[in-house]
């Protein structure tokens, strides 16, 4: 998956995504990189990028979305919460909605609905609609999803399901996959992933956006 073509230039912004809305990504995504003893060129290849677009991410040129978030994330055996720079107190097994920050990325907005430093990554999404609609992933581990309010197509391998409020998917990651909002509002999503323990975990990437169908 060659994702540079779907990242936003870190001036460009949106009612989702305004612009400065994660001025503590570029520093996290370099710290963390040497942090997992990856090169450049190591930590790209991994997350199916070219050096000089993670370069970009690095320096704050780029702002990257919640997939490549979530893929830098698994490459570097973290969290999207520590690359964005936020801190959990403790492993409370209470998550308290007023606790909830929203976060946007790309587009999307997502709430930590979980701790950090667990095994899984649970997060409320609001995906818009057209938004990341044509990256497609595919990597280790597991993913559960329930939409909450709209209707979600999920493309797994050939198939292409619509789920609407109150449906739920569970699948293995090593599966092609994509998510899109079919409704013009967008679709909220209930999201949980497992983590790669390994920061140097090898990742399976899919087809550029022009190849996926």
């Amino acid at each position: 998956m060659s994702s540079s073509e779907t990242e936003r230039p870190a001036g460009a912004g949106s009612p989702a995504d305004p612009a400065g809305a994660l001025p503590a990504v570029a520093p996290q995504l370099r710290a963390l990189r040497r942090q997992a003893s990856l090169t450049l060129e190591a930590a790209a290849r991994a997350a199916g990028l070219s050096p000089a677009h993670l370069s970009r991410l690095e320096t704050g040129q780029r702002q990257p979305s919640l997939p490549m978030l979530l893929t830098l994330a698994r490459v570097y055996g973290t969290t999207v919460s520590e690359l964005l720079g936020e801190t959990v107190a403790g492993r409370d097994a209470v998550v308290r909605a007023a606790d909830m920050e929203p976060t946007a990325a790309g587009g999307w907005t997502y709430w930590q609905a979980g701790a950090s430093g667990r095994g899984m990554q649970a997060l409320r999404v609001h995906v818009p609609y057209g938004s990341q609609g044509d990256i497609v992933r595919v990597h280790p581990g597991e993913e559960w999803l329930h939409v909450l309010r709209g209707r979600l197509r999920l493309r797994l391998g050939d198939t292409t399901h619509r789920l609407a409020a109150g449906d739920s998917a569970h699948f293995d990651s090593l599966t092609p996959h994509r998510i899109a909002a079919d409704d013009h509002e967008g679709v909220d999503l209930l999201f949980v992933h497992t983590l790669l323990q390994s920061p140097t975990a090898a990742l399976c990437l899919g087809p550029t956006p022009g190849d996926a169908s």
